[in-house]
This record gives structure tokens, C-alpha cells and sequence, in this order.
């Protein structure tokens, strides 16, 4: 199975446009507001009803309230929420819509254990750890240091660009990969020549 493609960080509606167009399974709006990529739900929400159909359209929150996630699916219309915070499985399992967890990999964490915890969840998202940000560290995590089998699948995130891409799916297979920063020319720009070479590099990847 080919191995899904998020693009996270969309500001804007001519990336939206171009990112569907090179066949992405998922666009990334980031609802939170400390991101130098946070776009507003209503604006979000303008993009989305312009997206085809059947393109997953993904909210990502770090320790939302409640009502801010409510709000945020309200106004923008996303299907599906990405929690990077540390929000626990009772939270995120509340809004009636499919859920994917982030965690920041570190060498002391229990992968299988932190699956568990989230068993409800539709994937796993594994991102690189840094002490100042909750994602878009532009910055790769050793893969070896994986579990070669985990209950739930596996999206992977940090450092992420169109000349690794294809090792990391020849190394992992996941699920899915998550990228922003490696496909923009500057924060929340993507550039249509990036994001088609890395859609190319994924799709050319054999395991």
C-alpha cells in the first residue's frame, strides 16, 4: 500500500489548490496560535469548502479546550483533528470525529505503551522532540530507534523533504508522512516544485 502524504501548515488557497492537485491524501490547518503557520478556523473553513471531496482535511491543536475544538470543527469543517499536545485518549475521543494522536520521539519512550494509551486513535504521528516546539522542528529523529511492529499505524513527521523521503518509507513503510516545513519556500509558503517532488519522491519509493 502506498504510503499516505499530509501536507501541514496550509495558509492559503492557491497551496490547498496545488497541493490536491499532485494527489496529497490530507491537508494540515494549524489552529494553534503560537504557530507561525496558524490560520483561523473561519479562514480555514473559506479553503476547505473549495477542496475536493474526498481529501482528508485535518485540524491540529496543542491543549485546546474543549470549546476551541468544537469551535474550530464548527467553523472550519474539518473531518479529522490532530492532537500535539498532552491531551489525554477521554479528550480526544470526544468529538465525533477520527482522531490522530502526535507524540515527540525521545530514547526513553515506550511507543507500545503510548499506542496503547490511545487505542482509539486512527494513527500514531511521530515527530521529532524539541524542548521549544510542539512539531515543525525542521529537524529528522533517528528511525532505526523504532519498533519494527506497532498496534496502530504510523505517520512520521520532522525533517522531512523530498531527498529523504523515499529512505525513510524504504526504512519504515509507514502509514503515512507528514510534511511542512520541508516543502516551503518560507513559513506557511509552500512551493508547488517542493511539494510535487516530494509527492514523487513517495510515490517512487520501493520497500
Amino acid at each position: 500500500m502506498k504510503t499516505k502524504v499530509k501536507i501541514c501548515g496550509i495558509t492559503n488557497l492557491k497551496n490547498a489548490l496545488e497541493a490536491s492537485e499532485i494527489g496529497v491524501d490530507a491537508l494540515g490547518f494549524v489552529f494553534f496560535k503560537d504557530s507561525p503557520r496558524y490560520i483561523d478556523p473561519i479562514e480555514a473553513g473559506k479553503i476547505i469548502n473549495l477542496l475536493p471531496t474526498f481529501l482528508l482535511r485535518v485540524g491540529l491543536f496543542v491543549n485546546p479546550s474543549e470549546n476551541e475544538v468544537l469551535s474550530a470543527i464548527s467553523d472550519s469543517r474539518i473531518n479529522m483533528i490532530q492532537f500535539h499536545g498532552d491531551e489525554n485518549e477521554e479528550f480526544c475521543n470526544q468529538f465525533n470525529l477520527p482522531y490522530i494522536k502526535a507524540v515527540a520521539f525521545r530514547d526513553d519512550l515506550n511507543l507500545l505503551e503510548y499506542c496503547k494509551l490511545y487505542a482509539s486513535s486512527s494513527a500514531i504521528l511521530i515527530d521529532t522532540y524539541s524542548k521549544k516546539l510542539r512539531g515543525g522542528t525542521g529537524k529528522t529523529f533517528d528511525w532505526d530507534l523504532l519498533p519494527k511492529e506497532l498496534p496502530l499505524p504510523i505517520i512520521i513527521a520532522g525533517g522531512l523533504d523530498s531527498a529523504n523521503v523515499s529512505l525513510l518509507i524504504k526504512t519504515l513503510n509507514p502509514y503515512g508522512v507528514d510534511v511542512s516545513g520541508g516543502v516551503e519556500r518560507e513559513k506557511g509558503i509552500k512551493d508547488y516544485d517542493m511539494m510535487k517532488n516530494f509527492v514523487l519522491g513517495v510515490n517512487n519509493a520501493t520497500v
